[in-house]
Formats: C-alpha cells, sequence, structure tokens
C-alpha cells in the first residue's frame, strides 16, 4: 500500500464513509407519551442534520439503514405510516438534495415496495445522478445476508448466459456486484439507540469499518453527536492486518 492509499486514514482524516443505524426513533417518542410516528418524523429533521454536516465536513459518503428487510415483520400501521413517509420525506427533499450537489442512491429489494414508491426512488437517482459533493446512499427493504446473496446470484447468472467467462467467484468479483459497488467501503459505522449489533447491515462491507455506538437516541443525534463520533474515529489506528510498528512507520507496501 502506498501512503496515498485511503485505507491507510491517518488521525487528521475525516471518514470518508460513513454508515449508521438510525435506531430509536420509536422510544424517543414513547419517553414523551406521543405516538411513535412522532418519532420517526422527529428522525427525518436529524436525518436533514446529517446530511449537511456531512456535506459541509466533506465526506464522500453517507449511508443510511432507512427500512431493514426484518421491518416488515413490525405492525401493519407502523410500516404503512413509515412507507408514507418515506415516500413523502422523498417528494419534498430531492430538488433540495440536487441544489446542494448531493448524489441519492437506494440500495435494496425495491421489488416490496408500491409502485409509486418505487418511481420516485427512480426518479431521485436519476435527477441527482451527476452530482458531487456528497452520496447519499438510502438502503431501503436492506439486509446484508440479502446483498451477499444477490450478488453470488449475479454472477452465476451471468457465468450461465456467457456474459461472464467460467471463473472462480472471488472476493472482487462478488465486490462488484454487491449493491454498493463503485463506493468505498465505510470507515466508520455509527449505531445509534443503545443497541450494540449490526442487525444484518452491510455485513460484507463492514469486515474492517471502525465501530461506535452510542446511548443516544436517534433523533437527539446532532451535528456535535456526529463530531464525537468522527473524533473518536481519529483517535484510533486502524492496521487492516499489519502490524501498529508497520503503520506508525509507514512502510506497508504492497
Amino acid at each position: 500500500m502506498s501512503h496515498d492509499d485511503p485505507n491507510l486514514l491517518t488521525a487528521a482524516n475525516n471518514p470518508r464513509h460513513i454508515a449508521i443505524i438510525m435506531d430509536g426513533n420509536g422510544r424517543w417518542a414513547q419517553k414523551r407519551f406521543m405516538p411513535r410516528a412522532f418519532g420517526h418524523q422527529a428522525g427525518v429533521k436529524a436525518v436533514r442534520k446529517m446530511v449537511e454536516y456531512c456535506a459541509q465536513q466533506q465526506i464522500e459518503v453517507l449511508t443510511l439503514f432507512a427500512f431493514s428487510s426484518e421491518n416488515w415483520r413490525r405492525p401493519q400501521d407502523e410500516v404503512s405510516m413509515l412507507m408514507g413517509l418515506f415516500l413523502a420525506t422523498l417528494q419534498s427533499e430531492i430538488n433540495k438534495l440536487d441544489r446542494n450537489n448531493i448524489r441519492l442512491r437506494f440500495i435494496g429489494d425495491r421489488s416490496q415496495f408500491s409502485e409509486s414508491l418505487q418511481k420516485k426512488m427512480a426518479e431521485g437517482e436519476a435527477q441527482t445522478q451527476h452530482n458531487s459533493a456528497l452520496t447519499l446512499v438510502i438502503a431501503a427493504n436492506y439486509g446484508g445476508r440479502w446483498d451477499i446473496s444477490q450478488a453470488c446470484q449475479q454472477v452465476v447468472d451471468k457465468i450461465l448466459t456467457g456474459e461472464l467467462p467460467q471463473q472462480a467467484i472471488t472476493e472482487h468479483l462478488l465486490n462488484q456486484h454487491l449493491s454498493t459497488h463503485g463506493l468505498p467501503e465505510p470507515d466508520l459505522f455509527i449505531r445509534t439507540g443503545g443497541e450494540q449489533r449490526v442487525s444484518n447491515f452491510l455485513l460484507w462491507q463492514l469486515a474492517y469499518t471502525e465501530m461506535y455506538f452510542t446511548p443516544t437516541l436517534w433523533p437527539d443525534f446532532d451535528e456535535q453527536s456526529l463530531e464525537a463520533a468522527i473524533i473518536s474515529f481519529k483517535g484510533r489506528q486502524r492496521r487492516f492486518g499489519h502490524t501498529g510498528e508497520q503503520i506508525l512507520n509507514q512502510s506497508v507496501t504492497l
């Protein structure tokens, strides 16, 4: 690895890619004796703050876990409310994202969403596809195991149809078919709300990601909270299998 390798981030560098599980909306509302829907609405406001802050800090990619493939198990009225909020938020925010040079990208299985929601997602991606200030990735109906499975299926299908020559399935080949292809792997993973697990989020991509867990509920997670997470990240030494001495001496070579 050269000194310019992005995997050898020094303490002075911000993370290129931050991935967040936004947990605690429902509990935030319940603490205030309000319906869970109010917590999700407050969570949208927190998203706006995070997007603005990451753009200002020149973070390249912000990935937010909006709706997991397991969230369909929630009560039907809450799922319906989340879908409505998702659509309404997209309709109100896409133009703002575009004006601020932010690219929108969705990962996950869209097939279970309504046609209107799928259309709005595609429109948002198309409208913002050439923007370059920040890539905002929304994981919706996403699961890490699904991501790896669909990548394997894509590779097998391409080999069977002759689009790819018959070959060994390597990490590099699978990586090219994951839903996050073309993006740097997350440097910093944040989970709000006090739980300390990854919940089937970006399982492949988080292999060398620095983890940061906070009890702060998502609607209360603000710019200062994110700054604290980034400061924690900067204080860590990322070795990627090398020794600490190699990293400190900048003597790692391929």
